[in-house]
């Protein structure tokens, strides 16, 4: 009897403990199951956020990428003929035109000369180049009508041209001398609304006339489009056509090359200083781009002061000026 009770005993603990373990391994491939969908579930979350993230950068990228193709910021060079020795004019200058910040475009000025010919030249300049980098020197004989205006213009296409830059690498280029102000706001703002192929832009000679299309434009200030400066580069017409006063001589080459059939002229925005009066000037006025024939500090002062320059002068403790 006691036999047949410890038999029945152990069957009824080997038959629990085999129902106990079939429980717990049911129980582990449930937790299994779950575990591995949580993980599923996990992965897929991460990757979705992964993805999100992914495509928000991209999304960036390319609105950036977008934002910087679609730009309509104006590039112009202003190239300002001057001579070598002319230390005081370019430094007065440069606070002229560092003092100008205009919207929306990128304008650089730069002096421009032949090959230097004196030993303080290759020190004084070359210590400016090394400060502003903003000098230009042309490999020519020092001259004013003789090809110095084409030897800026032909040489810039090489000078300029770079693979790692927007091309072209300006939109505008301008021809200008020392003894004109440029309103850098009203010239851009100008430019705006005018085509940027086949170009030719300035004050019209003779004074009297107002048609662009007749003879060319004053040696104050004219500007080309980039198309027409590679022209010049490439073509023979003014390779052969070099001597005469330079405006006059620009002018015969955009006839005779049948270039610029988009023309501005800026008159009377663009003029000469009232005093003395001439059939080309005009009195100091709001609407105005350019101001040519200061050649003295009386009129730079005069014109400077009319058009408020310093008003943007910040107060400090450190200066006075009434």
């Amino acid at each position: 009897m006691m036999k047949s009770a410890r038999l029945r005993g152990r069957h009824r603990f080997i038959i629990s403990s085999f129902f106990f373990i079939m429980f717990l391994c049911v129980l582990a491939s449930i937790n299994e199951v779950r575990f591995d969908s949580f993980l599923k579930f996990g992965q897929c979350a991460l990757a979705n956020v992964t993805s999100h993230n992914s495509s928000l950068e991209n999304n960036i990228v390319a609105s950036n990428s977008s934002s910087s193709s679609s730009s309509d910021e104006i590039r112009v060079l202003i190239g300002i003929l001057t001579l070598p020795d002319q230390y005081q004019r370019r430094h007065f200058l440069r606070l002229i035109y560092g003092t100008q910040s205009p919207l929306g475009a990128k304008v650089d000025v730069k002096f421009v000369f032949c090959n230097l010919t004196k030993e303080d030249q290759k020190v004084l300049v070359a210590l400016e180049i090394m400060r502003y980098d903003d000098i230009i020197i042309l490999n020519c004989k020092e001259n004013m009508n003789k090809g110095k205006t084409y030897t800026y213009f032909s040489s810039l296409p090489d000078m300029l041209n770079d693979t790692n830059s927007p091309y072209p690498p300006y939109h505008y280029v301008m021809k200008t001398d020392d003894d004109t102000y440029f309103r850098l706001n009203s010239l851009v703002e100008s430019l705006r609304p005018l085509p940027r192929e086949d170009l030719y832009y300035g004050y019209v000679i003779p004074c009297r006339s107002m048609d662009p299309f007749v003879h060319y434009m004053s040696g104050m200030g004219y500007m080309i489009s980039w198309d027409i400066v590679e022209w010049i580069r490439d073509s023979d017409i003014p390779k052969n056509h070099l001597e005469g006063p330079e405006d006059k001589v620009f002018g015969d080459w955009i006839r005779d090359g049948h270039r610029a059939k988009n023309r501005y002229n800026a008159k009377w925005s663009m003029y000469n200083f009232p005093e003395p009066p001439t059939t080309c000037t005009h009195e100091l006025w709001p609407d105005t781009i350019g101001v040519h024939l200061l050649k003295t500090q009386e009129k730079w002062i005069r014109t400077l002061k009319y058009f408020n320059v310093t008003d943007n002068l910040k107060p400090s403790k450190l200066y006075h000026i009434p």
